[in-house]
């Protein structure tokens, strides 16, 4: 039994390969190994008290909290990958080759990923966005549902998720529908027909604001005369509503309001409409002559001789 017990020691302790001229023993992965684990363990138990903790507070909302446990989680993984390095009788000073090695990789074929590391760190500091704020990037509009160091998770309003980068919420503009105050203006385009009455146009939609439950009396309703167009006088119908996740569900309500509402009332939304005037030059002129009375029934040729 010493002895089996001996040769399994000896085994583990056999030197696999060496680095900086330092030893690595398979015991010195397989501990490096535990300790990652058991870190990443301990700081999903750090994480929790840490929300449970400011939860109680009241005064800091989700995404601050998520912020929070983010920078924590990735502070115990980086203290743990050092422990395991050192257990594995791998000093830092003599990681000096490796980490050019890398900063060689880095500045060839991974810019990419070193800058979506950095834009996820300023995310999580400066947190510009949050986890359940309603964003708008790309022309996609989506509710944020984790932030990692690389990439930010969104869901769109049909319920797709989609990765994207974290640098693109860094270099491009992004619009968040949360941030302060979460109140939005929508605004509902419509044209009537030339010699409709502009006031009851204004009053009709007015009334189709102030009916929708959704809309807020506070700023109400308000309707502007945008100009006189080709082919009909174009108005504006703009409206408040606190809850910017369904505005595209507000507009459509309201158009079908506005379109209920023009019918009962006998107010025309016009089709587009375009007159066009032909002016024939005096050649053109005889030729049409010419050729109507080449075209004139026998009878009238007669009497017209």
């Amino acid at each position: 039994m010493n002895f089996n017990l001996k040769n399994i020691i000896e085994w583990l302790n056999w030197p696999l390969f060496n680095i900086g001229g330092n030893t690595v023993t398979l015991i010195g992965i397989g501990m490096a190994i535990l300790i990652i684990v058991l870190t990443i363990v301990f700081s999903t138990f750090i994480e929790r008290i840490v929300s449970r903790q400011l939860s109680k507070r009241g005064n800091l909302s989700t995404p601050v909290i998520y912020a929070f446990n983010r920078i924590i989680h990735y502070v115990f993984v980086i203290f743990g990958v050092i422990i395991a390095f050192e257990s594995m009788g791998l000093k830092l000073s003599s990681l000096t080759i490796i980490f050019g090695f890398l900063g060689v990789g880095v500045g060839f074929g991974l810019q990419n990923v070193t800058s979506n590391f950095i834009s996820g760190v300023i995310l999580l500091i400066d947190r510009p966005i949050g986890v359940g704020d309603l964003v708008t990037i790309n022309d996609r509009t989506a509710e944020v549902v984790g932030i990692n160091l690389r990439t930010t998770t969104v869901r769109t309003f049909d319920h797709v998720v989609i990765i994207v980068p974290n640098s693109k919420f860094i270099e491009n503009e992004v619009i968040n529908w949360t941030v302060g105050d979460p109140r939005i203006r929508i605004h509902c385009p419509v044209g009537v027909a030339y010699g409709t009455d502009e006031k009851r146009v204004k009053e009709v939609l007015i009334q189709v604001g102030l009916e929708n439950d959704k809309v807020l009396h506070d700023p109400g309703p308000d309707v502007r005369f945008l100009e006189f167009g080709d082919s009909s006088l174009n108005f504006d119908l703009l409206v408040w509503t606190g809850d910017p996740e369904n505005q595209k569900t507000l507009r459509s309500e309201l158009n079908f309001a506005i379109a209920a509402a023009f019918r009962e009332n006998h107010i025309t939304i016009p089709f587009p409409q375009q007159d066009v005037y032909l002016q024939l030059t005096p050649a053109i002129e005889k030729l049409a002559a010419a050729l109507g009375e080449r075209n004139l029934p026998q009878k009238d040729q007669t009497e017209r001789i």
